[in-house]
């Protein structure tokens, strides 16, 4: 098999995480080769992945975006995007925080809309 590649990616086995739709949709995955450049991932339906997704490793504490290159039924092949070249990688820890914080600050807006409108 001709290799396209042009990083080698080293064969593992750790659990992933696949986040859409503004990180409401998330499918659980198997990664099965992992480079900092791209990984090959797992799962039952590929279908459902739109092209840019992000992509979580709690074992390595990773938290990056992505794009498909290419996919069959259970597999798919992830790049990592530009961004994650460039240093700008979020940890998996701030990307939770960052969620969170999200969270209640929209939590709070509508609180504060609430309060006002009834006054």
């Amino acid at each position: 098999m001709l290799e396209r590649r042009q990083h080698p990616r080293n064969r593992v086995y750790y659990g992933g995480v696949i986040a859409f739709n503004a990180r409401h949709s998330t499918l659980d995955c198997i990664v099965r080769n992992f480079s900092p450049h791209g990984a090959k991932i797992e799962f039952e339906n590929t279908a459902i992945l739109p092209d840019r997704v992000e992509f979580d490793v709690v074992r390595k504490g990773l938290s990056c975006a992505a794009r498909l290159a290419w996919r069959d039924s259970n597999a798919a092949g992830l790049l990592f995007c530009e961004a994650r070249e460039r240093g700008t990688v979020v940890t998996l820890d701030w990307a939770r925080k960052l969620r969170d914080s999200e969270r209640t600050n929209r939590r709070l807006k509508s609180r504060l809309d609430q309060l006002l409108n009834e006054y």
